[in-house]
């Protein structure tokens, strides 16, 4: 595929290839779930083949098990195969996503417990855990990004591994413009604020910006250009009917004039969310480790149908208790069903790679370097913003830039981001301490300290 040209030639669609790296994680089966639902439209350029890599043999073969049972009968299903090796998997690849996790939920449940010890946020992708999660990542990832290069130069990366904006930032170093990083909540907050302002999400326009999950809607317009973003603000049950307005409160969402990120309740309400998390009896890394272990065990024995049926059950509850720390510290309240109906990151991840093989054009929030988006960044920073993607790629569109506090709060991330890059790249222990020492949400230089150590990093 020549960069910046639909998988398509002579006018007609070729076959498409998606590789999935961490073939074997609990997720595949949604995104597997989205390519069938294009396959039954019959859609021009769709996925026909997909490839699935991963380091753990017996969770790919229980994923490959609950993929067939979940493509029966769906004409033109893509077919699924297990690759050989890494360079197998990328090559003649089209579109390569990239969702590992290094260290599995084990690795998941140290980054969580370390911080707790030392009074600090446990969370996977904010605060110290997330720096340790991007310390053991981001080597991983540059070893994948240099392989991409080497065999699959052609091949578009979008990458889900988390923590999403540092390792596309890292990626991003080898890979340019041709790694894209893809979140699902920033998609989520726009559409459950729409539906709250009485507006149909498919035609609104907005404004979006930030950081992986720091990130803040500032613009909400109707199909005729109105905006509806004050009048939301003002109506407190329309406000408070939504995640993020139960997350947050009327009152001080109307202080900050815009809707924030899920992810930011761990910076705005910090102690009530440690709070949460402390009193828990297990954090969402030991839930999820005791879960998915136990879903995959029973699972290797069952048959297709069966492990279908179990992962079905499991991952509705996984959902369910999505951020349940924050609803806790909030009062405690239910997940809305709209928004248990698979997370949402698939949609995204679909949409993008159909907008690029297509040549279709459509408006997604993605993580790219934001070439001006954010005019106190450098232009080859990563930022999360909307942009307009075709068969070129995402591009940034202009949107209103980020008040004072948002900024300030971005420019100290993407200095943290920053350092774990440089950190994780050179072994450097002075640029590890800058990164989890300069965290918002690490309130001591000595605690840094001891978490590196506690760490072995």
């Amino acid at each position: 595929m020549t960069p910046g040209v639909p998988v398509a030639f002579c006018g007609t669609f070729r076959l498409m290839r998606l590789t999935i790296l961490g073939g074997g994680g609990f997720r595949v089966p949604l995104v597997h779930r989205a390519l069938l639902a294009e396959a039954r439209l019959g859609s021009p350029g769709r996925c026909t083949e997909l490839v699935l890599y991963d380091t753990d043999p017996e969770r790919l073969r229980v994923v490959a098990s609950v993929l067939a049972a979940q493509a029966e009968g769906v004409p033109g299903a893509p077919a699924v195969r297990i690759a050989d090796g890494l360079d197998d998997a990328l090559r003649g690849a089209d579109f390569v996503f990239s969702a590992i996790r290094v260290g599995g939920t084990a690795g998941r449940v140290r980054d969580e417990r370390i911080p707790l010890g030392e009074g600090l946020l446990g969370q996977e992708t904010v605060g110290a855990g997330g720096v340790l999660y991007a310390l053991r990542t981001v080597p991983v990832a540059l070893h994948i990004a240099e392989r991409v290069r080497a065999v699959a130069p052609e091949a578009w990366v979008i990458n889900f591994t988390n923590p999403a904006g540092i390792v596309t930032e890292a990626m991003a170093r080898v890979l340019g413009e041709r790694v894209i990083g893809i979140c699902d909540s920033p998609v989520g907050l726009v559409r459950r604020a729409a539906r709250a302002a009485g507006a149909d999400p498919d035609t609104v326009r907005f404004d979006y910006t930030g950081l992986n999950h720091l990130g803040w809607l500032s613009s909400l317009r109707g199909p005729g250009g109105e905006e509806l973003l004050p009048g939301l603000l003002a109506d407190t049950e329309a406000l408070t009917s939504f995640e993020e307005g139960k997350l947050f409160g009327a009152t001080w969402l109307r202080a900050l004039g815009v809707l924030p990120n899920e992810y930011l309740h761990y910076y705005y309400f910090r102690r009530e969310t440690l709070a949460a998390v402390r009193q828990a009896d297990e954090t969402r890394g030991e839930f999820l480790d005791r879960q998915q272990g136990g879903f995959f065990g029973a699972a290797a024995g069952r048959d297709a149908g069966e492990a279908y049926a179990l992962w079905e059950r499991t991952r509705r509850e996984r959902e369910e208790t999505y951020m349940a720390e924050s609803r806790e510290a909030t009062g405690g309240w239910q997940r809305e069903s709209c928004d248990l109906d698979g997370g949402g990151y698939d949609q995204v991840a679909l949409a993008l790679m159909r907008a690029i093989a297509r040549g279709e054009r459509t408006r997604l929030v993605l993580n790219v370097p934001g070439r001006g988006t954010v005019a106190a960044l450098p232009g080859d920073a990563i930022v999360e913003t909307v942009c307009e993607v075709d068969g070129s790629g995402p591009r940034p569109l202009p949107v209103a830039q980020p008040g004072p506090a948002e900024l300030g709060l971005m420019l100290q991330l993407k200095a943290v981001e920053q350092a774990a890059v440089d950190a994780a790249v050179s072994g450097s222990r002075r640029a590890a301490l800058r990164a989890l020492g300069l965290h918002p949400l690490v309130d001591s230089p000595a605690v840094a300290e001891r978490v590196l150590e506690r760490a072995g990093a």
